[in-house]
């Protein structure tokens, strides 16, 4: 983690647990107004909010994506979960980050800050090979979001780092039959790395590394109450708790892989 301290988070879930102390600023780039948050570790993070956007799914993306593309070879962020106090909230003057973060109280998810990183462009030399599995792992997961209008790409320490995942796994905002998700294509011709790296080039080795197991261990590392059907967005078909949640993101992801041919260029 950035600023480096005492360990002084645990690791109920599987990732670590740190505490807020103060809110620094608001990142007002995206449309979910993630904020820039110092914690009890002595670690800088930008933190996602339970309450912001598409709620708590687009956590699970963040996690379930972020821990997969890590596994996968791919440089993303260290992520943790970060406990909020409603008053940390109270105590900002703008509004709407106030009505966010205390309507966000409780864990949110907390990710490692770059300081100095800057936003990828095509005057950066990428490897061939680190590009190609990233276009891999966003097709795998059907991320719309790594285009040249928003790469959703760092360049730290002469490192490509792949961030915000927030809007991958689309399926899980409408449940349905996992095939039409397994065999949907990807729009390559909108990916900025697309040109530079070519998913079949890793396919074998990357998919070889995907089973039930892997993918189980990442869902683990996602709180229960993440899973949970929205109420306020009835789902007939979402899965009824957590641990049939866990189930489902497992067999959409497995069906997918198996439909490689189907969404591979």
């Amino acid at each position: 983690m950035s600023d480096p301290g005492p360990p002084t988070g645990s690791d109920t879930f599987g990732l670590p647990v740190v505490h807020a102390t103060a809110y620094l600023t608001a990142l007002r780039e995206g449309g979910s107004l993630p904020g820039l948050v110092e914690a009890d570790d002595l670690g800088t993070y930008v933190v996602k909010f339970t309450a912001a956007g598409q709620g708590p799914k687009a956590l699970v993306a963040e996690i379930v994506v972020g821990e997969l593309g890590r596994t996968l070879g791919v440089d993303i962020p260290d992520l943790a979960l970060i406990e909020v106090d409603a008053e940390l909230g109270r105590r900002e003057p703008d509004e709407e980050v106030q009505e966010l973060v205390t309507a966000s109280a409780g864990l949110n998810l907390a990710v490692d800050f770059l300081p100095g990183s800057v936003g990828y462009d095509a005057s950066f030399d990428v490897d061939a090979g680190q590009a190609a599995r990233i276009v891999w792992l966003d097709a795998f997961v059907a991320n719309v979001d790594r285009s040249a209008r928003n790469t959703n790409l760092l360049v730290w320490h002469k490192n490509l780092w792949a961030i915000d995942h927030g809007a991958c796994l689309r399926f899980h905002h409408a449940w349905g039959r996992p095939e039409a998700f397994a065999t949907s294509a990807y729009r390559y011709d909108d990916h900025v790395l697309a040109p530079v790296g070519d998913p079949r080039s890793v396919h074998e080795e990357l998919a070889g590394q995907v089973d039930e197991g892997l993918l189980a261990d990442v869902l683990d590392l996602v709180p229960d109450a993440w899973l949970l059907p929205d109420p306020t967005r009835p789902d007939p078909l979402a899965p009824p708790d957590a641990p049939a949640a866990r189930a489902a993101y497992v067999d959409y992801l497995l069906a997918r892989l198996a439909q490689a041919e189907r969404w591979l260029p």
